[in-house]
């Protein structure tokens, strides 16, 4: 069954997010139409062996959606950061109110939205998704593109902010690897009591320890652990 919290407000609920995932890595298990790994059944089990792997938490929904998160949340004990994904341009990262109220329904405990400063398909504002986050009892994690925006959601009342879109919109160049000044410059216009999560293009060990001395509370990595083509791609490198 989805994760049961043991506080009994969005704030403590909030605290007790932070408490399990402070300092530690969080494995992202998503796959797109037409990947090898796009199968719910799949990534359900890869999900199982992340925690088993000491993950604290799993970000998972994606293209996958509600049903992969649904079938997550039920096969793992710990939180599930839920998110999805409607379209493939502009905002398209749980977009709208009624996005925000679906994740948190099927059985999300944090849910995971675009944060950027572009506009929504329903006209909302982040602050309207934080509202329908808080109400239906669920935390709420800021997927940000650039420093001003993990500042604007933290004032919006985001629980966790993230660098997830960071070289993914026009306002920041994509860089090889994680955006570490991104996530330096977020942490010094958020100061030191925002709770901030670093994700994208964390392919090693060494990138992991990286962003906590940067100023990330925790860190996602995905493509790295998760992806088998990829991860064989890598092994195999160094032979051609």
């Amino acid at each position: 069954m989805p994760y049961t919290f043991t506080a009994t407000t969005v704030e403590g609920r909030a605290r007790e997010i932070h408490d399990a995932i402070r300092g530690k890595l969080i494995v992202s298990v998503q796959a797109p139409e037409g990947h090898a790994m796009r199968d719910t059944h799949t990534l359900t089990h890869v999900a199982r062996a992340c925690v088993d792997g000491g993950s604290p938490a799993i970000r998972c929904g994606g293209y996958g959606g509600l049903e992969d998160i649904g079938s997550i949340s039920n096969a793992v004990d710990v939180p599930v950061f839920g998110l999805t994904k409607e379209g493939a341009t502009g905002v398209y990262i749980t977009p709208t109110k009624a996005s925000v109220a679906a994740v948190a329904q099927a059985g999300a405990a944090v849910v995971c939205a675009d944060a950027t400063l572009r506009p929504r398909p329903d006209g909302s504002t982040f602050a309207d998704l934080v509202q329908v986050a808080h109400d239906a009892g669920v935390v709420i994690m800021a997927d940000c593109a650039t420093p001003e925006e993990m500042e604007a959601a933290y004032e919006a009342g985001a629980d966790i902010i993230s660098t997830t879109l960071a070289g993914y919109t026009e306002h920041r160049e994509k860089t090889a690897g994680p955006d570490f000044d991104c996530l330096r410059e977020g942490r010094e216009r958020c100061g030191d009591a925002a709770f901030i999560i670093s994700e994208g293009r964390f392919y090693t060990p060494a990138d992991v320890a990286h962003g906590m001395l940067a100023g990330a509370n925790a860190v996602i990595a995905g493509t790295a652990i998760t992806d088998p083509g990829f991860i064989t791609a890598q092994f195999g490198s160094l032979l051609r």
